[in-house]
């Protein structure tokens, strides 16, 4: 039905904090070719210069060619036909926050094209991109303008509280109470709630419980960003490893920010091919 070029780096480290992968993409799909994307702890920054991708999820259906995804808390479905192209840069939503210079808690669910963000500068990219005659010179080409706004003499930094409390959500895939993140910033809890959401665009608790969903989700298809080398088949043992109560909250978290069950989230998975967006 179709055919893809993928090519995924890792971003150089000065920008490692902030920028969790890019991934260059080149897809053709004679007929409509439809995916799921369950949220992640990350957002998509799209540069496409191919057809437009058809989304539809929380913020109602759109077909930008370039687009920015915020954190999300539900699944967004993607279908697209003819020629897809273009690379997919994995933000963090610190990343968003320093490097895009968004009001990150103003995009939680939101997809908006990068036109409407009032950013010339980001708005251009995915034509000099297209110009470009390799990928590596692409790659360079954004990671130059990352690092332009990394060092730019206004840059925003987050506040050092939130980035650790992120970072620590992070590698304990969520496994974190809220009383246990206040009390390592040195904040109360209604401080670091209002001071993380406006930062990461979700609530400690709810970035918490898309972690242990988005680890849940690498067990259960293998090869996730917890390192997991295949399929989990028993789901019981995902479920207690990434500290869901038994099976049947698994099942209802995968319902809830899926809108599968953990079996069918995996038979889309394997079914579907890497790409913009996945």
């Amino acid at each position: 039905m179709g055919a893809g070029e993928y090519v995924t780096v890792m971003p150089h480290p000065a920008l490692r904090r902030y920028v969790r992968r890019l991934q260059g993409y080149r897809e053709y799909s004679a007929a409509p070719l439809r995916r799921l994307q369950a949220p992640v702890g990350s957002c998509a920054l799209i540069l496409g210069f191919g057809g437009p991708l058809r989304l539809d999820g929380p913020a109602g259906p759109s077909s930008p060619h370039a687009f920015l995804a915020g954190m999300q808390t539900s699944a967004v479905r993607t279908e697209f036909r003819g020629d897809q192209h273009g690379i997919q840069v994995d933000l963090t939503p610190l990343g968003v926050f320093v490097l895009l210079r968004r009001p990150t808690a103003e995009l939680t669910g939101a997809v908006p094209a990068l036109d409407e963000l009032d950013d010339p500068g980001l708005a251009a990219l995915p034509q000099r991109l297209a110009e470009d005659p390799d990928w590596p010179r692409r790659f360079a080409r954004v990671e130059a303008f990352l690092a332009g706004r990394l060092l730019a003499e206004r840059v925003r930094e987050p506040d050092p509280e939130v980035a650790w409390a992120w970072r620590t959500l992070v590698h304990r895939g969520g496994a974190v109470g809220i009383a246990e993140l206040a009390a390592g910033t040195g904040w109360g809890r209604r401080h670091l709630l209002d001071r993380f959401r406006a930062q990461v665009g979700l609530a400690p608790k709810t970035a918490a419980r898309v972690l242990r969903f988005e680890r849940a989700a690498g067990l259960v298809v293998g090869g996730g960003p917890f390192g997991s080398p295949g399929p989990r088949q028993d789901l019981a043992a995902v479920a207690a490893e990434c500290g869901y109560a038994d099976q049947a909250h698994l099942s209802r978290e995968f319902r809830a920010l899926a809108g599968v069950t953990p079996t069918a989230y995996r038979c889309a998975f394997v079914q579907a091919t890497p790409a913009a967006g996945s």
